[in-house]
């Protein structure tokens, strides 16, 4: 494969690995990183540390188990897989070992909705799947139940993974499921956390649909998760056509 062929990409990729480092929530070069390409997907090598990590290092797959180069692939290679074969609206998957969720994972309990940005998985709970060993298709299966109508879980005695349309939300959701297990953690510790009840996470859910997005990203239908303040610079709408254009168009 050429080392140039998806060169941004893979620059991406080497950023989203040193960044997870920097960021807390993976530490040495036990977390994954992958991006869909139009024939398959690109990962991270199996034990390159990030700070060495160079575009040789980022390995191309196909959905069918190959790859192309002389680095073999992370050993959670089928996770991703799996995840882009299931998951179209995947585009961007991240997988760590993060601190708080990794202990969350071993007591293979789903996280209830003690705060409502458990929504931003796309469900009331953050799921925690079955125990497999790692590198399996095992492991795959069990991941794929935890997360039916969702973007991330827990792994049992493993950690996490959170996929989104890009490196960026992958990423920012990776995070994002760390900051919500140290505080269930903190939490948990104070006292018993008060759960927010089905019809209070029924509308927060509804909302979520379109978290985060600006008005430019929404689409037909959609409103805004909040009521926005007004634009008080907003673009009058033009009242039809200029002088100008009429003469043209006689």
């Amino acid at each position: 494969m050429s080392k140039t062929k998806y060169a941004d990409l893979k620059k991406k990729i080497i950023w989203v690995c040193r960044r997870m480092n920097e960021m807390g929530i993976n530490q040495g070069t036990s977390g994954n990183v992958s991006a869909r390409t139009e024939k398959g997907f690109v990962i991270t090598a199996s034990g390159i540390p990030y700070d060495v990590m160079d575009a040789e290092h980022i390995v191309e797959m196909d959905l069918d188990g190959g790859y192309y180069g002389k680095y073999l692939p992370s050993t959670e290679w089928r996770m991703h897989m799996d995840i882009f074969k299931a998951r179209p609206e995947a585009g961007a998957i991240v997988h760590t070992h993060s601190i708080y969720a990794t202990a969350l994972a071993t007591l293979r309990k789903d996280i209830p909705p003690f705060h409502y940005m458990i929504g931003v998985t796309g469900g009331s709970t953050l799921r925690v799947s079955d125990y497999a060993e790692f590198g399996t298709q095992a492991l795959s299966d069990t991941m794929l139940a935890a997360l039916k109508d969702r973007t991330a879980c827990l792994l049992a005695n493993h950690g996490q993974i959170a996929f989104g349309p890009n490196l960026d939300k992958a990423l920012w959701l990776a995070g994002e499921i760390e900051t919500l297990c140290q505080q269930y953690w903190a939490a948990s510790l104070a006292g018993k956390p008060v759960i927010l009840s089905d019809a209070q996470m029924k509308t927060v859910l509804a909302r979520f649909k379109t978290y985060g997005k600006q008005t430019t990203e929404l689409k037909s239908g959609e409103a805004l998760a909040v009521i926005a303040p007004t634009r008080r610079d907003a673009p009058k709408p033009k009242k039809g056509k200029s002088k100008k254009a009429k003469d043209k168009s006689k």
